[in-house]
């Protein structure tokens, strides 16, 4: 018999599925997967083999993304050609792995060199994440809608572009309640009405991720960082 879990077990199993994914992008950093001289789909599948060697990890809830160079520009949504790594690049990494049946939702990017522009930008990521999340904690009613309308503020605010037409999502077991483009509550973004503290179709506590992509369409870079919104 499948027993129920708990919302406190809920929240649990979420914030353990993204400790492992922290541990994972940990050592694909120590192990200097990324690096110049190999291709975005040469490192996604080293990361996919590594999340298998470290947590026994066998499925991926979303397409597995890495992109680097120019090609950070683009949204999920978009599948650009596979690209080799350049000296001094910027690179992000866009993963959802399933750990015992629990989904992660994880980005990080990472910057090869010491170009000034690019170390700001890789500053600027936690940053506005850690003010998003501050403006989610502060405003107990706030809708998805509102809290996008935030996340641009804060970019413009640091003299970046929004590089997407959302800035989070739902997450949950998996597989959790299908979303697609058309189901916008379900979205951090523009005509996301409903308040996002509330419960989903099937009764449960709405959990959410928080996704920031920052761009400079000039330079021709962008960058990525994801995770966990509402909890701890």
């Amino acid at each position: 018999m499948t027993t129920t879990p708990t919302e406190a077990d809920r929240a649990a199993r979420l914030l353990d599925a993204e400790a492992r994914a922290v541990a994972l992008f940990a050592e694909v950093e120590r192990r200097g997967v990324i690096a110049a001289g190999r291709s975005d789909r040469e490192v996604s599948d080293h990361i996919r083999d590594l999340a298998n060697e470290m947590f026994d990890v066998r499925k991926f809830w979303h397409k597995r993304i890495v992109r680097s160079g120019p090609h950070t520009l683009q949204p999920y949504r978009q599948n650009p050609p596979d690209r080799v790594i350049e000296t001094d690049d910027i690179v992000f990494c866009d993963f959802g792995p399933i750990f015992d049946g629990w989904e992660a939702d994880f980005g990080r990017t990472f910057i090869l060199g010491d170009d000034p522009v690019k170390r700001r930008l890789l500053e600027d990521l936690p940053e506005v994440f850690d003010a998003g999340r501050r403006h989610f904690h502060q405003h107990l009613e706030i809708t998805g809608e509102q809290l996008f309308a935030e996340i641009l503020r804060l970019t413009a605010e640091r003299g970046w572009e929004y590089g997407g037409p959302h800035a989070g999502h739902l997450v949950g077991e998996f597989p959790h309640e299908r979303i697609s483009g058309d189901d916008i509550e379900y979205y951090i973004a523009q005509g996301s009405t409903d308040q996002m503290r509330r419960l989903d179709r099937t009764g449960r506590t709405c959990h959410w991720i928080l996704e920031i992509h920052l761009i400079d369409r000039q330079r021709q870079i962008g960058g990525f960082y994801e995770q966990l919104l509402d909890l701890p």
